[in-house]
């Protein structure tokens, strides 16, 4: 199955490495499109489960961390990844990125002995990883978390509290949790905790969201954490949580170009097969300028991925607000991408359980995750403002 632009690939931003990848996903895609069926019998946290393991299985998980002197992976393999398992399943891609989110917070920050005692069952697919950092009255501020971690006399800490929209929730064996450990003022005084999901005083609760998934909240009560749960060093929590959303935030923008990818796939026979006033759908001037724009947009958010990535992983210093504009361009760009394939759909684009409609809801939610739209706007202002 054809899903990566090769024009795209041969751009300098791709090596051969990258290019071989992407014929490997779309070898592995084309041989695992029954993965895209719903079973009505299998919720979002059972799914989360097998296609955990399954990627573990078949190896898609080493991406997450590549290795002990070089744990942040090549960023443009993890995009490729993403966009190709976007293409194919929304939680496929979930399973996917959330496990990535949590075991990146051990691998960057953890010591050897809790990397040796997380990462391989979590890269096997054996265990789940979470990553829990909003909170209820807080939202995207991150400045603004009050739930505590209060220091004991022998080393440890006690929390109670509730954090919210808990990514893989429920389905985690051991959950990244951001609490605040000093009294600021704002963003400083956060600590990074791993937390395994039979601490004593850890419970959720599901939530249910548009695009089904492993969601809930997270409630700790008198939550008893060992000294060896802290994640690096204390206080430094909130440069840590920035460091990774920033990583993959530019991934976002890859898996909302595998959405618009699969919109353009589904819509192009629809339009060429479909007959309306008289001819072909695909003969209309409004049919082919939707189309043109699809094509435009597409283009243009693959191009901003891209350059973010690349500057990520040679480490040039702008792709903070280069990741900022992929994210927000990539998720803004295909909501309308996948908003225009519904309409050249006409009514069968809105039926339950449809390619277009199951897009629809799936490419809502990227619009706010790893930082709402706003937040981009607000970050790429704040750099035109800095020095050069």
């Amino acid at each position: 199955m054809k899903i990566f632009d090769r024009s795209m690939l041969a751009l300098p931003f791709f090596d051969a490495s990258h290019r071989q990848l992407a014929t490997e996903l779309e070898e592995w895609v084309s041989a695992n499109q029954g993965l895209a069926l719903t079973s009505a019998v299998e919720g979002p946290a059972d799914r989360g489960r097998r296609l955990t393991k399954l990627l573990g299985e078949d190896g898609w998980l080493k991406y997450v961390v590549d290795s002990e002197d070089r744990p942040r992976t090549d960023l443009r393999s993890i995009c490729l990844i993403r966009e190709a398992f976007a293409f194919l399943d929304d939680l496929v891609d979930f399973a996917f990125s959330i496990q990535g989110l949590g075991s990146a917070a051990v691998a960057w920050y953890g010591s050897a002995a809790q990397r040796e005692r997380f990462l391989p069952s979590s890269l096997r697919g054996d265990a789940i990883a979470a990553l829990s950092m909003s909170e209820p009255a807080g939202g995207s501020d991150l400045s603004r978390l009050t739930v505590s971690a209060q220091p004991q006399a022998d080393g440890g800490y006690c929390a109670t509290g509730e954090k919210s929209w808990v990514s893989n929730g429920g389905i985690a064996d051991y959950y990244v949790v951001l609490l605040r450990t000093g009294p600021g003022p704002g963003a400083l005084g956060l600590s990074l905790f791993a937390i395994p999901a039979t601490t004593v005083g850890l419970s959720w609760e599901p939530v249910s969201v548009l695009a089904p998934r492993a969601l809930a909240t997270l409630r700790l009560q008198d939550c008893r954490l060992e000294a060896e749960m802290l994640l690096g060093e204390l206080g430094h929590g909130f440069r840590y949580v920035t460091e990774i959303l920033s990583y993959y935030r530019i991934t976002v923008g890859a898996a909302a170009l595998g959405f618009g990818r699969r919109a353009l796939h589904a819509t192009l026979p629809r339009v060429r097969d479909r007959v309306a006033g008289g001819g072909r759908l695909i003969e209309s001037h409004f049919t082919t300028e939707r189309l043109a724009r699809m094509s435009l947009t597409l283009d243009s958010a693959a191009l901003l991925v891209a350059r973010a990535a690349w500057e990520f992983d040679t480490l040039l210093h702008r792709y903070e607000s280069h990741a900022s504009m992929a994210k927000w361009q990539a998720t803004e760009g295909v909501f309308q991408v996948v908003d225009d394939a519904v309409q050249l759909f006409g009514a069968a684009g809105m039926v339950s359980g449809s390619v277009t409609e199951r897009l629809y809801r799936e490419i809502r939610s990227l619009r706010i995750y790893e930082g709402t739209s706003e937040i981009q706007k607000m970050i790429v202002a704040g750099a035109l403002q800095r020095p050069c």
